[in-house]
């Protein structure tokens, strides 16, 4: 097995006020960033999660309680089981206090499983399934970023309010491609449109050429995307090639980032519709944000990178407001504090430890209303929280009355 490599980073700043009560387990908090940094989603978060994460540290002040914080990383490479091995690590032997980020699913899973057996913390920002706060959920288990329901209405239900009322769907032939393309099917219909076929194509294909054909000749206003990654890219680049959203349909990918955008570029990303729960170019402070992340890493942060920054700094307040970093205590005030950062405006953590926050419908520019290198989206619309997720008591989950 390749050997994983172990990043660490400590952060000191000057000494806060000791409350009396505080209690921090060996004197450091420990945070761990365990995500794909050599994979399919290196840029979807990777080592940009770990550097959100370190500014969110600092931006707190660079301790907790009067006692040093300590950010740690590991590239989990997709694997579920690489994943729970560094997992129990970390808690076991390095005496970690809270993983974040889990980019995919399967790990997330994973993860969170053994966090739950070890009454440990886990924040999720990376992963999609919403199984993490339904049927799998977790006391102290929380998602914080989006999930494929969120996905679902925003580019679905909403899409279809600005006129894209007929779907087609090209769905990546696996469980998680089945998923997003009935979610975002059923919110389009919901909304009053049409799902006028789809097709299926093997997971990491590199042809798209007879799917692209068939989703074309159907006539849909929109070609729904329902895949991630590499197949996500490859096949906007084919579609490109075919002049698709040029002739008038319009291609909506189901889960894509910024970061994904700008890798693919304007010219054959122009046109594409997408929903993401922040973007640097909303406001003032969301340009601030994004002009201090670019200057530590050359790029602007996707809504992965910014949802670890807000979960980290959401950690570290709820620290300091239990006063100890016991687990229980913290996991209760991360459900009880109002959400309110950069990030997130009046969030707020269910039962089930889905955040709840607004989302953002979005359409990629031309190249030519680009006023610089990451200018790439118009907002199209706001999709509000209490809308794009799940009501935690129809999550499937029991904490309400664990």
């Amino acid at each position: 097995m390749k050997k994983i490599a172990i990043a660490s980073v400590a952060i000191m700043a000057a000494a806060a006020a000791l409350p009396a009560h505080a209690e921090i387990s060996d004197d450091v908090v420990k945070i761990g960033i365990l995500n794909d940094q050599s994979g399919v989603y290196a840029d979807f978060g990777g080592t940009w999660s770990f550097e959100a994460a370190k500014m969110a540290v600092e931006d707190f002040g660079g301790t907790v309680l009067d006692k040093k914080i300590e950010v740690i990383t590991a590239d989990h490479q997709n694997k579920p089981d690489v994943a729970a091995n560094i997992a129990r690590q970390w808690y076991d032997q390095d005496q970690v206090d809270t993983i974040m980020e889990l980019t995919t699913s399967s790990v997330a899973l994973a993860v969170q499983g053994i966090s739950k057996e070890k009454k440990k913390i886990d924040i999720v920002t990376g992963a999609a399934t919403t199984a993490l706060t339904g049927e799998q959920c977790s006391p102290y288990g929380f998602h914080w970023a989006y999930d494929t329901h969120a996905l679902a209405v925003g580019t679905g239900g909403a899409l279809v309010n600005n006129g894209g009322d007929s779907w087609f769907f090209l769905t990546a032939d696996y469980a998680f491609g089945y998923s997003l393309e009935e979610q975002t099917g059923n919110f389009v219909k919901e909304n009053g449109g049409s799902v006028v076929g789809s097709v299926r194509h093997p997971l990491a294909t590199t042809d798209y050429s007879s799917f692209l054909l068939q989703a074309q000749a159907s006539g849909a206003k929109v070609i729904g995307l329902a895949n991630a990654g590499l197949d996500t890219a490859n096949a906007i680049k084919q579609a490109s090639e075919f002049g698709i959203v040029q002739s008038g349909q319009r291609l909506a990918a189901l889960l894509f980032t910024l970061a994904e955008v700008h890798g693919l570029g304007a010219e054959a990303a122009q046109g594409l519709s997408l929903t993401e729960g922040f973007y640097w170019d909303r406001n003032d402070e969301t340009r601030e944000f994004g002009q201090r992340f670019f200057d530590r890493t050359g790029r602007m942060p996707n809504m992965i990178q910014a949802g670890t920054y807000s979960a980290v700094l959401q950690y570290l307040k709820a620290v300091k407001e239990s006063g100890t970093d016991e687990t229980e205590a913290v996991a209760k005030a991360l459900h009880e504090m109002p959400v309110n950062d950069v990030f997130a405006k009046n969030g707020k953590v269910g039962a089930n430890g889905r955040m709840i926050y607004d989302m953002y419908l979005m359409e990629v520019k031309k190249p030519d209303e680009m006023a610089g290198d990451w200018d790439y989206y118009n907002v199209l619309a706001t999709v509000p929280g209490d809308k794009a997720f799940i009501n935690p008591a129809e999550s499937g989950c029991t904490l309400a009355s664990n």
